[in-house]
């Protein structure tokens, strides 16, 4: 644990306690369709080698958002979210292990918020350790989107996981569908993250808006 007087980094810029529906999406075209639709929060996970396309796309979402409400984060590539402007940037525990501190001081004193992905106890705490935006939990239930290296939380587990945490906005994701929402809300995280519930429905903006309806 991180004792109580150690010297911590100044905590990254703060973010609303609750994030509500959390939409996580591959381009910038469905960040324009779910912003409108409604959606709080989204996340721009565009998988690209090619930094050039990065950049467009990052920039496509930023301007995708304009006009709405919704927060953006940028999975990963954080120096073109910062080029850009987006409201924030996500990292996993790799890829915070791969930013030099330059970076995340850069991030810091750009005013753009960071979330970090958990995936148990050890994980919680190096997170804790930069003092992010919000933390995300998870995963809660098994996902076929990637490869995980850990077992699936659980929902008795990411509760546990609540309490500890409370201090930050926390983001449950995981194969979370729409049946188990109240569950997850019940634990007390304030945000949920889905992928193929948004991404896989006939009428994405209609399930957007019926995903919403949980937080009311």
């Amino acid at each position: 644990m991180i004792a109580a007087d150690a010297a911590l980094p100044p905590a990254f810029a703060a973010c609303p306690q609750s994030l509500g529906l959390y939409a996580v999406l591959p381009d910038a075209q469905w960040v324009g369709r779910m912003a409108r639709a409604g959606v709080p929060t989204v996340q721009l996970r565009f998988k690209s080698e090619d930094a050039q396309a990065i950049a467009r796309e990052v920039r496509a979402a930023v301007a995708a958002v304009q006009g709405t409400p919704a927060l953006l984060f940028i999975n990963d590539h954080w120096q073109a979210a910062l080029d850009a402007g987006a409201y924030g940037v996500h990292v996993g525990q790799e890829d915070l292990d791969a930013l030099p501190q330059a970076a995340l001081d850069a991030i810091r004193a750009a005013g753009l918020r960071l979330g970090v992905s958990t995936h148990g106890y050890a994980e919680m705490l190096r997170a804790q350790a930069v003092r992010p935006s919000y933390i995300a939990l998870g995963a809660v239930f098994p996902t076929t989107l990637k490869r995980m290296a850990t077992a699936p939380q659980g929902v008795a587990r990411l509760a546990a996981y609540v309490r500890l945490m409370r201090q930050y906005p926390l983001v449950a994701i995981g194969g979370i569908s729409a049946a188990q929402f109240p569950e997850i809300l019940a634990t007390g995280a304030g945000s949920i993250a889905v992928v193929r519930a948004l991404v896989n429905a006939q009428d994405p903006q209609a399930e957007a808006q019926a995903l919403q309806a949980a937080w009311r």
